[in-house]
């Protein structure tokens, strides 16, 4: 690209929520990044909260942790699984950050006595945070998906700053791309348009034209619907792109580019490549995905499993490691609470490994804490992740080092055996949000262990979200028991992954690996889980 300045991208949603933005924005970055544009993706959130991080999983899913330990939107997820480009703080902004940092800036006196409203000084700050990214390093292209739907009150700030960005900036130098809903009515057999036309109108009374309309649809669009979006919405006929359901979200990237939305992008915005999308390894990705030879079944235990966005980045990590071992994974939610009142060995019969999941507080704890057993003793693979790794150690300590009382403090504020305890720089921490032990953090591996086979290597960096860890007082005692400490943290001596040596996978890792794992990267953990689980299952025959 010429110009030294990066272009900028909004994306913009109508009609309903969970059309499937974040999907939209990272398959269009896929599709810049595959002609040799460098692209970054942000997500800017209506709600009040500062960040995630105090957000119940039913209510907003998984909070996504980044390198440099932010609390974020599980859309950063997917934007670095297509990217495969680690995400930062400026990736993800709220309103609650927005209006915390105008509040502050007030209170400093650094508005000189104006009155602060939302039009100059919100809107300011929005901008600033947008372009913010682009400066943080050199950047071709920076899409801004605007979360929420237009319309709502929440939402009307980053419109309007959308609408000041496009003029301070240029309009050759934004993009506008507008996701919506062309329902199909059965009982008449039609497509109908004018959700979206309804939509558009709310868009133009605030002043932005959208450029590019990418149509959600369960059915394909004729081009007399096309051409009638086109005449009412005020875009061309090539700017009205098909967004039909496809198998998996991976399919979005190649159906995008089938559509042209790169193509009316790169032209609409004036960015030049010679360079067609190299989409070779996303294909092969595709096709191993699509046609496993063989397949297994695990068990994920955890409490939120009534919504799958509460373990996104898991379920994802077992699609890419999954077709790294040309295998299928057929996951099994299994609700922890519930576990507790059944008969196990009928709800894990026939699984071929066992997950228990992250979370917090003691709801559902003895159900992980049963199925830890279980696979301990039935010789079934095991992965335990944050929490599910403090379970691992905790029911370790019941049953075979014989502290029958052994807790979590967590849990258990007075547990005569605390072999999990709360770290020593949390213990003045009276604030919930964003004071966790978060971000990456270095980890060096036995040369004998697991882990340092399916990583290949001893000094590894994870990604942490967690209060609570291992107590050292107790290491000697799971040594001598046959749990080993398999990585430590260099500068803390903290516990970081705990494996038992006479079984044939069972690890536990404090940090979570499903933040790191991407489509042309699967991460080594879940990629050696899943190699275990065939394993397990051809020793089964």
């Amino acid at each position: 690209m010429v110009d030294s300045s990066p272009k900028y991208i909004f994306v913009t949603g109508g009609v309903t929520s969970s059309l499937g933005k974040g999907i939209i924005s990272a398959s269009l970055a896929k599709l810049l990044q595959a002609r040799g544009l460098s692209v970054t993706i942000q997500k800017l959130d209506p709600y009040i909260n500062i960040d995630p991080g105090t957000l119940n999983p039913y209510e907003h899913g998984e909070c996504y942790v980044t390198e440099d330990g932010a609390e974020t939107d599980l859309d950063l997820g997917h934007y670095e699984r297509f990217l495969n480009v680690p995400t930062s703080q400026a990736n993800n902004v709220t309103t609650g950050r927005i209006y915390l940092s105008v509040i502050n800036k007030e209170r400093r006196g650094d508005y000189l006595g104006k009155t602060v409203q939302i039009i100059p000084h919100i809107t300011d700050e929005i901008k600033y945070r947008i372009k913010l990214l682009g400066k943080s390093k050199k950047y071709d292209v920076v899409i801004t998906e605007i979360g929420g739907t237009v319309g709502d009150i929440e939402s009307l700030p980053y419109i309007e700053a959308v609408r000041q960005l496009r003029y301070d900036l240029g309009y050759q130098n934004t993009l506008v791309i507008h996701l919506t809903l062309v329902p199909y009515l059965a009982a008449s057999g039609e497509l109908k348009t004018k959700p979206t036309q309804h939509s558009v109108k709310i868009l133009l009374e605030n002043g932005v034209q959208p450029d590019i309309l990418v149509l959600r649809t369960e059915h394909q669009l004729p081009n007399d619907v096309r051409k009638k979006v086109a005449l009412f919405c005020n875009v061309t006929v090539d700017a009205v792109i098909e967004s039909i359901d496809v198998p998996t979200i991976y399919d979005v990237p190649m159906k995008m580019k089938e559509e042209g939305l790169d193509v009316i992008t790169m032209k609409k915005l004036a960015l030049e490549s010679d360079l067609e999308p190299d989409l070779i390894a996303w294909e092969a990705f595709l096709k191993k995905h699509k046609n496993p030879k063989k397949e297994i079944q695990l068990a994920l235990v955890g409490k939120y499993v009534e919504l799958p966005d509460a373990y996104k980045s898991i379920s994802e990590a077992f699609i890419h490691s999954g077709a790294a071992n040309e295998t299928k994974v057929s996951v099994k939610m299994i609700h922890s609470e519930k576990l507790e009142q059944e008969n196990i060995e009928e709800v894990l019969q026939g699984v071929h490994g066992i997950l228990v999941a992250p979370g917090f507080g003691h709801r559902g704890i003895e159900g992980k804490i049963m199925a830890v057993k279980y696979a301990r003793e039935n010789n079934i693979p095991f992965l335990g992740i944050c929490l599910g790794m403090q379970c691992a150690v905790i029911e370790f300590a019941r049953n075979v080092l014989e502290l029958q009382d052994a807790h979590s403090t967590e849990m258990h504020r007075n547990t005569p055996f605390p072999v999990i305890d709360i770290m020593e720089q949390q213990k003045g921490v009276t604030d919930m949000g964003g004071t966790m032990r978060l971000g990456a953090y270095d980890c060096i591996l036995s040369p004998e262990s697991n882990a340092f086979q399916t990583y290949g290597t001893s000094n590894i960096s994870e990604r942490h979200r967690h209060r609570y860890e291992f107590n050292n007082d107790y290491l000697e005692k799971y040594k001598n028991a046959g749990m080993v400490p398999s990585g430590i943290n260099p500068d803390t001596n903290l516990v970081e992954i705990m494996e038992i040596s006479n079984h044939p996978w069972f690890v536990g890792v404090q940090f979570h690996p499903e933040y790191k794992s991407t489509v042309l990267n699967p991460h080594p953990i879940f990629r050696g889980f899943v190699k275990a689980m065939v394993e397990y299952k051809e020793r089964q025959k």
